[in-house]
């Protein structure tokens, strides 16, 4: 083996062992109730959990759910409620249904991948976000949001990692998930050809392939880098580097995509 061909599988392996360290600290996580008691310990008693899915992808929306549940949770955490990209697909189906049962309020909202070109993902996020707390059935008191903050009244907490550390948040990461996977399913048959029932929008290699041969389609991001290369007309976006960092981790760590 050659010193450059040496140097590369170094390089290789430690981008590897670094991947794997992360995913394997975020299963270490400890998804519970604490938060949620700590702030009814200072008065707080409609919590809603929000979180979004869908920032990274390359094609349809980005999809936010927020989420109150009852003060007891301990059913949630022995069902394994943690971050949605934890969970397989029938874990996270099973859940969406008892969170939906159990839940004082729920409410799931889309921003378009128009929407997504116009004002940038980061901003189309926080819109996502502050549509599905606003159309709760129950005004919240205080926000425990994964890595964000909104432009709401009432108080929040930004808790980073919050979807592996908080159920409310998790809750809200399995509903928004549960409701974009089927959407993107529905889409497969609308827009057949790019694979979107499998992979769900996200930039993988099949994704990459469909969209070089056969060019973007009305829902595709067009701001999006991958998207923009082969469709001359696109406008780039500015570079948005605000704390988008789930999405793009869920590829990279090769999390199936069912």
């Amino acid at each position: 083996m050659t010193l450059m061909a040496s140097v590369a599988s170094i390089r290789i392996s430690k981008t590897v062992t670094a991947a794997t360290a992360k995913q394997r600290m975020l299963k270490q996580l400890v998804c519970s109730d604490a938060p949620e008691q700590a702030l009814r310990y200072h008065g707080f008693r409609s919590i809603a959990g929000v979180d979004e899915v869908g920032r990274g992808a390359l094609f349809g929306p980005v999809v936010a759910a927020a989420v109150i549940l009852p003060e007891r949770l301990s059913g949630l955490a022995k069902a394994g409620l943690t971050d949605s990209k934890q969970l397989t697909r029938e874990q996270r189906e099973q859940l969406n249904k008892r969170i939906r049962r159990m839940a004082i309020a729920v409410c799931v909202a889309e921003v378009d991948a128009a929407t997504i070109d116009r004002v940038n993902i980061y901003q189309a996020t926080r819109m996502a976000m502050l549509a599905a707390v606003q159309g709760l059935e129950v005004a919240p008191d205080h926000l425990l949001i994964d890595a964000m903050r909104l432009d709401h009244p009432c108080k929040q907490t930004k808790l980073i990692y919050g979807d592996s550390l908080s159920l409310s948040i998790a809750a809200a990461s399995v509903v928004a998930k549960v409701h974009r996977d089927a959407l993107m399913r529905d889409l497969d048959l609308v827009h057949p050809g790019y694979g979107l029932a499998s992979h769900k929008g996200y930039g993988t290699p099949e994704h990459r392939r469909a969209l070089a041969e056969r060019g973007p389609c009305a829902l595709h991001r067009r701001t999006f880098a991958p998207v923009r290369a082969v469709d001359p007309d696109a406008v780039a976006e500015a570079q948005v580097t605000e704390e988008l960092l789930f999405d793009d981790f869920e590829i990279e760590e090769g999390t199936k995509w069912d």
